[in-house]
């Protein structure tokens, strides 16, 4: 009888670590699967960023020599991403293919002038840094003129920044709403040992060695749901990166670990925190009340 009786314990108990870990698994995967639509929000952000070139046309009698300054300094230029040449010549050939006809020969000469197109990296691609930049190339004695769009820059800062705000408002509300969800699931699996709890508390036995055990079983819970979270987050992304490889899912392999630990930190955290409130709780309650 004794036998069947823990036996019966022993699956309720093992119930109940089952649930309490697919509860945090669950939250963790959604938790996860948020981290990296920001991830890839700030990815694509930067993307479109660094498509964003400033045009530096050169005048039509500067030297050679003084042209290949300006590409070295350019190059090392700390807002400088690449910096490509280009001819007149080379630019005249592109734009006669845009147009599909020889456009030189209509004119008998080419109007067009040399340039470099300075790629930025994406920090500096706001109005302002990229209207500085505008006026320390003017300067030059051998720049005729700069250009970059600036109304779509505008747009593109405006739009990034408003994205920015809300995904990062969303991740602090999501964050709320797993540390609550887990710390019912554990607050529940410590209500069902709270008569074990007040027994030990009788007997003598002092808080904090009550608490350690709980809090070591509900942080080992935690990892083993985050692990499991983590898994499934994997398989969804190998199935996302299969199905729309556009996405580009998986070339950012150290973004990919720090979300990983961020889990299992999270997991470990939350757990620890809702076990050492919840034993606390129960602890301080009269025998009497352990029955509402």
């Amino acid at each position: 009888m004794n036998n069947s009786f823990e036996k019966y314990q022993k699956r309720r108990l093992r119930s109940s670590y089952f649930s309490v870990i697919i509860s945090i698994a669950l939250v963790l995967f959604l938790v996860g699967l948020f981290g990296l639509i920001v991830i890839k929000t700030n990815s694509i952000s930067k993307h479109f960023k660094e498509q964003v070139a400033i045009t530096v046309f050169l005048k039509d009698n500067a030297k050679k020599s003084d042209i290949e300054i300006l590409e070295a300094e350019l190059k090392n230029a700390e807002y400088t991403k690449s910096v490509v040449y280009v001819s007149k010549n080379e630019a005249a050939e592109k734009y006669s293919e845009d147009l599909g006809e020889n456009f030189l020969e209509f004119l008998g000469e080419n109007p067009l002038k040399n340039a470099i197109d300075v790629t930025l990296k994406s920090e500096f691609v706001t109005p302002e840094k990229m209207t500085e930049i505008e006026s320390n190339m003017n300067i030059r004695s051998i720049v005729d003129e700069v250009v970059f769009d600036k109304p779509l820059i505008e747009i593109l800062t405006k739009n990034i920044n408003r994205l920015s705000f809300w995904m990062l408002l969303f991740s602090g509300i999501f964050t709320l709403i797993a540390v609550v969800l887990i710390n019912s699931s554990i607050r529940l699996s410590v209500y069902s040992k709270r008569f074990t709890l007040k027994t030990m508390q009788m007997v003598g036995a002092t808080k904090g060695f009550i608490r350690v055990p709980f809090i070591l079983k509900s942080i080992q819970l935690g990892v083993l749901g985050a692990i499991v979270a983590i898994a499934a987050l994997a398989g969804f992304i190998f199935y996302l990166h299969k199905t729309i490889p556009e996405l580009d899912l998986l070339t950012d392999y150290k973004l990919m670990a720090i979300l990983g630990v961020g889990i299992i930190l999270l997991g470990i955290l939350i757990t620890w925190l809702s076990t050492f409130f919840a034993t606390r709780r129960f602890l301080n309650l009269r025998t009497e009340e352990l029955y509402y």
